[in-house]
């Protein structure tokens, strides 16, 4: 039986995930902080009592995204000075000492904020699923449904409003404030010009309403402070969500799911989709979520057909992209993909 890892193993291996993914800046804060846990410092003091947390609530990155928060709302000017989000410069050993300092100073709004959910409503991975929905909207030739578990605010439910580019070609708004670039590496699939999209509805615990500037701050707050081109997208993205409405409803995936899949609906391709959300639910949920997308598949047809797309780290936290068509494609990779930024590797021929 596994056993869980403790804190500081936690923090060590996120701090690992954060320089494999270009942030040396979070790669030091974490390694710092988890030193400064064993050594019973001021992290110490702060997490207590989130020993028992389970790996999947991802402590680290609530931990990062709290201190972010205050950052990004002018609540830690000595920290802003080294944090990019808000003009200033990396320079780790000054941000350690500020951090640290910001952690002593906030000690209770940290130990607040600290028990909210991760938000990782990535602009990116729209592009690493791109393919998946226009191999939906090709096989099918229906306007599509869209039903997003995880959703947070619903950016990626707005994915057709954005532009993406690659050597061979390009597809979307050419004048869209959100443009990703390097989206397919070497081989791309057909994707028809037009995608008609007939509803965009998701599920979040606890979604994140952008109208305000609390939930902006905390969208733009999971985010790394050091990769600047994140959050210019998901800013921009904040602003074509204004003009694109979507429906989000606060529940779990899998009842949200058995209700809307209670019925079939004719004329429309039905498209399940996820991004780096599995992970995050539980095990239980996982199965009933399965389960109503499986009981659902019994009652499909040529004209109300089923799409569950997914873009999840395997075991051995690759990206894989997959896509199941019910009637007629059984589910298979379809491709590979970073996890902020799509680079994908498409492979069907």
């Amino acid at each position: 039986m596994a056993t869980s890892l403790s804190v500081p193993d936690q923090l060590r291996r996120q701090a690992g995930w954060c320089k494999l993914f270009g942030s040396a800046l979070y790669n030091h804060l974490l390694s710092g902080c988890a030193e400064n846990f064993e050594n019973g410092g001021a992290l110490r003091t702060l997490l207590q009592g989130h020993e028992a947390d389970p790996e999947a609530t991802a402590l680290p990155l609530r931990l990062m995204g709290a201190v972010h928060w205050l950052v990004l709302g002018g609540e830690a000017p000595q920290l802003s000075k080294f944090y990019p989000s808000v003009g200033g410069t990396v320079d780790l050993d000054g941000a350690w000492i500020a951090f640290k300092h910001t952690i002593q100073q906030h000690m209770a709004d940290l130990g607040r904020l600290i028990t909210n959910p991760v938000q990782t409503n990535d602009v990116g991975r729209s592009g690493s699923l791109l393919g998946g929905f226009a191999l939906i909207a090709e096989r099918t030739r229906l306007p599509l449904r869209l039903l997003e578990i995880g959703t947070s605010a619903g950016l990626n439910l707005r994915w057709d409003r954005y532009r993406y580019e690659w050597s061979s070609g390009g597809w979307g708004d050419i004048a869209s404030a959100v443009r990703l670039e390097n989206v397919f590496v070497g081989a791309a699939p057909s994707i028809p010009p037009h995608i008609q999209i007939v509803e965009r509805s998701g599920c979040d615990p606890l979604p994140v309403d952008i109208s305000n500037d609390s939930g902006r701050l905390t969208l733009l707050s999971y985010i790394w402070s050091d990769q600047l081109e994140r959050i210019e997208r998901a800013r921009a993205a904040v602003e074509i969500a204004r003009n694109v409405p979507c429906f989000i409803d606060k529940s779990n995936g899998a009842e949200w799911l058995e209700e809307r899949l209670e019925r079939s609906t004719v004329g429309v391709a039905t498209v399940i989709f996820h991004s780096f959300v599995w992970s995050y639910i539980s095990d239980r949920e996982q199965r009933r979520i399965a389960a109503a997308i499986q009981n659902a598949a019994s009652r499909v047809s040529e004209d109300a057909p089923l799409a569950w797309l997914r873009m999840e780290p395997n075991d051995d936290n690759a990206f894989e992209i997959r896509l199941r068509i019910q009637p007629g494609f059984e589910e298979q990779i379809i491709g590979t993909s970073r996890p902020h930024s799509p680079s994908v590797s498409w492979l069907r021929n």
